[in-house]
């Protein structure tokens, strides 16, 4: 039995990993979770799946859900993020969270010794170095949720780093791949969170309409394969079935295909280096698909997609800058504060003001993150 910390449960991949541990019964259990403010499905997760301690955001629903589950431990905030990833019972951290603040629970998760299933992209963007230092130092696998990831992790199952010639990212183009930037002046927040492909949150889904998302992919492959960001590639294939690739020195191509189904890279990474059967996946044909088609990237037309190439090589806090500046900006037009296509204004700005640090560490990360915050609040007034 692998007993799992779930970080973000009522999100789009925490009820996905719920999904996968409630087909799997036998192999996997509940033992510790968090969520936010979405105490109606956190109630429904907890008589289903009753796990030992629950963390929420607040501690008005902390006391209410104490009330209702006496038999169940619960705390709050950002302390009981951490205390639900570091909890003894279990093996492994799933962190589903969105944004930067799953980056403290999960280092001292990794110091905890815990298997790190990593579905937040931030964590890695912000202090990649930090978190894979970290790993090795306590000898914990960081293993990919995202299927970009975890397609490349398959395909280099039994491989020699040194054979790798170029890794392959693929991007689906998101809501708005076939506008032109003219096209992209007025559209709305219903519009962006259109994906064609994929069922995911609000944030994530701009992020993938404005190729941030892959952006930030990137910037994580760098970290999670030790790649070189000259050795990292992205192409466009709108139908998401090959979800990643790597290229080797040989002229070799290994591929992983799949339906979009998050459930599929979920879960491989509980089950590693076994797999499980998923009887709820639909499975692929590629006869009823008839063709799958590639494009360049045309990094003029995904402006926040260029950043993220130029933050990654340029290394320091200015990674700390670009996922602050973004976590922001989408918020802002989530909101209804400014224009689509001002989000990746605000970042280029951001980008602009900071003067980069070398080797940052935790305090300095989290300071040039709230930082690079405040400072986009400031242009929004």
């Amino acid at each position: 039995m692998k007993y799992i910390s779930l970080l973000g449960a009522t999100g789009s991949i925490g009820t996905q990993t719920l999904n996968i541990i409630k087909e799997h019964a036998n192999e996997f259990q509940l033992a510790a979770m968090t969520v936010g403010r979405n105490i109606t499905l956190a109630r429904k997760i907890i008589a289903e799946f009753k796990p030992e301690l629950v963390s929420v955001a607040d501690k008005e629903d902390m006391d209410n859900l104490k009330l209702e589950f006496p038999n169940v431990k619960f705390t709050f905030g950002n302390d009981g993020l951490v205390e639900a990833a570091v909890y003894v019972k279990s093996t492994i951290l799933v962190n589903a969270v969105i944004g930067s603040v799953g980056l403290y629970p999960t280092l001292e998760a990794i110091r905890a010794g815990k298997t790190i299933c990593i579905a937040n992209k931030e964590t890695l963007v912000t202090a990649g170095h930090l978190v894979m230092n970290a790993a090795r130092e306590f000898d914990v696998p960081i293993l990919p949720v995202d299927s970009e990831h975890s397609a490349i992790f398959q395909a280099l199952q039994g491989e020699k780093e040194k054979n790798i010639e170029k890794l392959i990212l693929t991007a689906s183009g998101g809501s708005f791949r076939d506008k032109s930037r003219d096209e992209l002046q007025n559209v709305t927040v219903s519009e962006a969170l259109n994906h064609p492909n994929w069922s995911m949150g609000a944030k994530i889904t701009i992020d993938s309409a404005t190729m941030m998302n892959k952006g930030l992919e990137v910037i994580e492959a760098h970290w999670l394969f030790d790649i070189p960001y000259e050795k990292i590639d992205v192409l466009l294939h709108k139908e998401s079935i090959i979800h990643s690739m790597v290229e080797f020195h040989d002229s070799s191509v290994i591929a992983q295909l799949g339906t979009p189904d998050m459930r599929v890279p979920i879960q491989y990474a509980l089950t590693y280096p076994d797999r499980l059967p998923l009887s709820t996946a639909n499975r692929l044909n590629l006869a009823e698909i008839g063709r799958l088609h590639f494009n360049h990237m045309d990094f003029n037309r995904f402006k926040c997609l260029q950043f993220a190439f130029d933050a990654g090589k340029a290394g320091g806090t200015l990674p700390t800058v670009l996922n602050a500046a973004n976590e922001a900006a989408v918020e802002a037009f989530l909101n209804g504060k400014i224009t689509f296509l001002q989000i990746e204004e605000l970042i280029e700005k951001s980008l602009t003001a900071h003067d980069s640090i070398k080797d940052p560490d935790l305090s300095l990360i989290q300071e040039v993150d709230q930082e690079t915050r405040a400072f986009v609040y400031s242009l929004l007034k």
